[in-house]
């Protein structure tokens, strides 16, 4: 049974004559699953499992009004033509079939369309560089812009002839309804520009109007707006409120609440931004409009998204990532099962895959860093072995636990044996340093798995080869992560070396002066964990660049919160020697001395291989995780899946 706090989650809503079974809905996001513009098998399934997995309304992602305005993914739909309207009515099917409704994204990419992907120069309202695309587009004539305007309403036709619900408009983060919506980027003199608010409204208040003419008043219209656009000179929350209220007045049934564009210096994506962290956008709109708003970014947790609705700062709640994550995020939370939802950790993995796809223009492969099964939700992965096996798991960490999980859902016995006392193995201290606090949540999610399904864990298990053998496992999955190597460096056993790991557990602390060797991601991670502790800091990287190995929608924001600390960063560096009160080095030909009173060696995971090595030919055996190669979370976790997986 549901906790209390969560029944407003879960309290219907008619929207114009749109019944809503709850306050859930999924996000408009791309996944390049489209092939050509067409509905594939991959995308319904993908969508389906969503519905099937209590979501009231489903938002299909965006879908192109017309050749020139493709956003750019391999694999975007496309709702320009009639012959798409077959494939789409077999995803909307699908979803009602599934149980939830649904509405398509329309949209036109304008200046963010790149020339190189449509053949053609990008149109605009107006010829302002986009630094997005790094390119110019040409401005649209006002008889081009009427045109458009007739392609939204004909591309909302053809939904409703595919049996949608409604339609949203893509009227966020850059696109064109934005930019006629935006000061920055409207500069039209006809009646499709202006110097205020109202006035740049019209071509989406044109675009409503002519959807509503020609759907009939209950096909759902929902216009998504950058609220604040988190630009030098863009639209604030004011103009924003003000734009919003023309839409409703021209027939917008829902208004949803979404920031910035893709240019925008401000960070809304990674684990380090808040949950619900832009709520106030909706809030916002809700003070001035008559209509449902939705609030969405970084919503992934029951908990959070029933305090938005209670508080009055939505009225529905979209779930983007969360629903990547895990697609029965809302049954879950509706059956009071909401420790057993596997939570978004705001990694990026997804996001950085996508933008991938749209700089090379390829249809690609969906990635989530804690769902393996994310795009292949047709395949019915686990379905239940034919013959059931013993499976004994070596480590308790992100990759040995969802092996553990899988083979159990699988229906092996399985038995997992951890050294320390605790589950949960490098996830423990990936979550110490600041900002990855949401790292604990998948480790709080696969422990939990452990017992759900009634995997045997025995904690404090220090394994040799014969515990191994004498335990007769029919297979066996090593996920014994990786060991500290110490580097060659003159000095390195000094007393005031210590490793970053020992630093992260708590078993040593450092001087007020530290060194940092290794400018990768742990050693960024530790960098910022001894700067908020006030500590002098000196990042050293033999590489030319620090992070290289953090996502680049990761990156970015954390090398911006670098920049404004005052941790020194020195790169290309040469380690010479280390010495009591600091360390000698290198760099382009001169030599330097960094004083300090505490050197961290960030560096030096290798692959443990010890245990591996002594069974090898004598059972079978898997590998998974650090003790291949040292890597990430994602891949210890799809390693995990896919060896258990193949028992």
């Amino acid at each position: 049974m549901r906790q209390k706090n969560l029944d407003c989650l879960f309290e219907p809503i008619i929207i114009n004559n749109l019944k809503l079974k709850n306050r859930l809905i999924m996000a408009p996001m791309g996944t390049g699953l489209a092939g050509d513009g067409f509905v594939t098998r991959e995308l319904i399934d993908y969508l389906a499992a969503r519905a099937r997995g209590g979501i009231a309304l489903i938002t299909v992602e965006v879908s192109a009004i017309d050749k020139l305005g493709k956003a750019g993914l391999g694999g975007e739909l496309a709702i320009y033509d009639d012959k798409f309207i077959p494939g789409l009515r077999d995803l909307s099917d699908a979803i009602h079939e599934a149980g939830s409704k649904v509405v398509i994204q329309l949209n036109h990419a304008g200046r963010y369309a790149r020339s190189k992907n449509i053949g053609a120069q990008s149109v605009a309202p107006s010829p302002i560089r986009s630094r997005y695309t790094g390119e110019t587009p040409r401005e649209l004539t006002t008889e081009e812009v009427e045109a458009l305007v007739q392609a939204f309403a004909h591309g909302a036709v053809r939904a409703k002839e595919a049996n949608f619900d409604g339609v949203e408009l893509m009227g966020s983060t850059g696109y064109l309804i934005s930019q006629f919506c935006s000061s920055l980027t409207n500069k039209r003199t006809d009646k499709y520009g202006g110097s205020n608010p109202a006035a740049r409204a019209a071509f989406v208040k044109e675009i409503i109007r002519e959807i509503r003419k020609n759907t009939g008043n209950d096909f759902n219209i929902c216009v998504k707006m950058s609220v604040d656009e988190f630009l030098p000179g863009g639209n604030t929350i004011d103009d924003s409120q003000i734009l919003g209220k023309e839409f409703v007045k021209a027939g917008a049934d829902r208004l949803h609440a979404w920031a910035g564009w893709h240019e925008s210096p401000e960070p809304m994506l990674p684990m380090a931004v808040p949950r619900a962290a832009f709520a106030y956008l909706s809030e916002a709109l809700k003070q001035v409009v008559n209509v449902p708003v939705t609030a969405v970014g970084r919503i992934n947790d029951p908990f959070v998204a029933a305090s938005l609705i209670k508080e009055k700062k939505a009225d529905l709640i979209a779930l983007g990532r969360g629903l990547l994550s895990d697609p029965e995020f809302a049954l879950k939370a509706s059956q009071g099962r909401e420790s057993e939802i596997r939570p978004c950790i705001g990694c990026c993995i997804c996001f950085d895959a996508l933008m991938r796809q749209i700089r090379h223009s390829k249809r690609g492969s969906l990635i989530c860093a804690l769902n393996p099964e994310l795009g292949r939700e047709g395949e019915n992965l686990l379905s239940p072995a034919e013959q059931k096996k013993k499976v004994l798991i070596i480590g308790g960490g992100p990759g040995g636990m969802e092996a553990a999980r899988v083979a159990a859902l699988k229906g092996h016995q399985v038995m997992l044996w951890e050294k320390s006392d605790r589950l949960g193995g490098s996830l423990l201290l990936a979550s110490i340093p600041p900002l990855k606090d949401e790292i604990n949540g998948l480790t709080n999610y696969l422990s939990h798995q452990m017992e759900v399904n009634k995997v045997q864990v025995k904690l404090n298990k220090d394994v040799t080869a014969k515990d191994i053998l004498d335990a007769q496992p029919d297979w066996v999955i090593m996920a014994v992560g990786a060991k500290q190597v110490i580097p060659a460096i003159p000095g390195i056993n000094n007393k005031n070396v210590v490793m970053a790991i020992d630093l992260l557990s708590g078993k040593v602390e450092t001087g007020a002066k530290a060194v940092i060797i290794g400018g990768g991601m742990i050693g960024v991670d530790v960098a910022e964990y001894l700067n908020k502790q006030g500590k002098q800091v000196t990042l050293l990287s033999r590489q030319v660049r620090i992070g290289i190995d953090i996502g680049p929608s990761t990156r970015w924001v954390t090398m911006m919160r670098i920049k404004k600390s005052n941790i020194n960063i020195i790169t290309k560096v040469i380690y010479k020697e280390i010495r009591e009160n600091g360390i000698l080095i290198e760099r382009n030909g001169e030599e330097r001395f960094v004083s300090a009173d505490t050197i961290i060696v960030s560096g030096g995971l290798v692959p443990d291989r010890k245990l591996i090595d002594d069974l090898k030919g004598k059972i079978p055996l898997k590998e998974i995780g650090d003790c291949v190669k040292t890597r990430q979370i994602t891949d210890a976790i799809h390693e995990g899946f896919e060896a258990a997986l193949a028992i």
